[in-house]
């Protein structure tokens, strides 16, 4: 079920969704999803050489107990360098993971994942020039997947690892926009489904 299908601001709390660092606008989409207007200046990650820490940008979350698979479509507007929409699984501000499809300092348009364990890692995947991309993350047990798909329907892998976070998290879409004044991104679907995958690799 998708959970931002004709959505509306009251309808947040009765789909058991709520903003960590709510934009100051966002709007629905006819058809299902939203709009999120990203103000400048956003990300979420923890520099690995100890620089600097961001845990600001707009997140649309519930709260989610044990095993189960996640999945946003999502169609950034790319303005600048570092713009992307994201799915994304969270116990606090270290502690975190997110599957992006994010507009590259290489110049190009790729899903990037980000594993925060104390510290970020940040790794690029395969380069892609369509507008919008269906994003995948699932639990099972402390085991973490991550996928993506053109189509919704064949998914293909990212990473798969292991993260300890406690029974309970926050499972969500991201809008980011960590170098530039503002961006626009649309997450189409939300969706998550209490299951457990029976085949990491292929996150079915």
């Amino acid at each position: 079920m998708n959970l931002l299908e004709n959505l509306s601001r009251d309808q947040l709390p009765a789909r058991s969704l709520g903003w960590e660092h709510a934009p100051s606008e966002w709007e629905a989409l006819p058809g299902g999803g939203i709009r999120v207007a990203v103000p400048p200046m956003v990300d979420y990650f923890v520099d690995p050489g100890g620089s600097m820490t961001k845990d600001d940008a707009p997140y649309l979350y519930l709260k989610v107990k044990g095993d189960f698979v996640a999945r946003a479509h999502v169609r950034p507007s790319f303005t600048t360098t570092w713009d992307a929409g994201a799915i994304m699984i969270r116990h606090d501000s270290h502690h975190w993971a997110k599957l992006a499809y994010e507009s590259t300092d290489m110049g190009t348009t790729a899903v990037v994942s980000v594993v925060t364990n104390g510290v970020s890692d940040d790794a690029n995947g395969i380069d892609l020039t369509v507008a919008d991309v269906w994003l995948q993350v699932f639990r099972k047990g402390n085991v973490f997947g991550m996928h993506y798909a053109l189509d919704g329907v064949a998914y293909r892998m990212v990473r798969v690892f292991n993260l300890p976070l406690p029974d309970e998290i926050q499972v969500g879409v991201v809008a980011q926009c960590p170098a530039g004044p503002g961006a626009s991104v649309d997450v189409l679907s939300f969706s998550v489904e209490g299951r457990s995958v029976k085949a990491l690799r292929a996150g079915v």
